[in-house]
């Protein structure tokens, strides 16, 4: 799991090196960029993205909301060329899978749901880890189907990866793992009491 855990942060640092020289307008994506990664319509607004906790506060307001559609461009605007977003999958015979998506398969898959259904996940908890360039967030979340649930119907933890490049964040990944029978969300992830 270290081991996991260590190669997992040599690969963002070595992404952070590269991205470092690349330019100063627009963070660097890998050198073979998903076929599906369109640049932004429009850029990004400032106040979404001048701190971690504008865009942390960003990235669950652009998806959070009644039913129907969603502002899929201000989502797009939050992350990095070629960037990724998908859950741990527990398979039916007891192991886990990554099912990594990226931008646009995610907005493809949302938008099929949010004209039917509402969608609320706000952060509860929040621990940061930062290096230079490169910031870590496990973010405790809570979701619902209307603003006023008294009860969630789901929790778990977002790890979202981002990077600072001058005077705004990009969100360069986020991955995420649910709450459930045997595995709840520890303590010291969760609001202080």
């Amino acid at each position: 799991m270290l081991r996991a855990m260590q190669r997992s942060l040599l690969a963002i640092a070595l992404f952070t090196s590269a991205c470092a020289r690349s330019g100063p307008t627009t963070p660097c994506s890998s050198a073979n960029p998903a076929s599906d990664a369109p640049a932004p319509s429009r850029p990004a607004s400032p106040t979404d993205v001048s701190s971690v906790d504008a865009i942390v506060a960003a990235l669950y307001g652009s998806v959070s909301g009644p039913p129907g559609p969603r502002d899929w461009d201000r989502v797009r605007s939050l992350f990095v060329p070629g960037a990724f977003v998908g859950p741990v999958e527990h398979l039916p015979t007891g192991g886990v899978a990554a099912r990594i998506v990226s931008i646009e398969a995610f907005i493809e898959r949302s938008s099929r749901n949010v004209p039917r259904e509402g969608f609320y996940e706000t952060e509860i908890a929040r621990r940061t880890d930062t290096f230079g360039s490169i910031v870590h967030v496990f973010s405790t979340y809570e979701h619902r189907k209307r603003a006023d649930d008294q009860r969630p119907f789901r929790r778990g933890i977002n790890s979202i990866q981002l990077l600072k490049d001058r005077d705004r964040y990009w969100v360069v990944s986020v991955y995420w793992d649910t709450e459930r029978e045997g595995a709840p969300i520890p303590a010291e992830y969760l609001p202080a009491r």
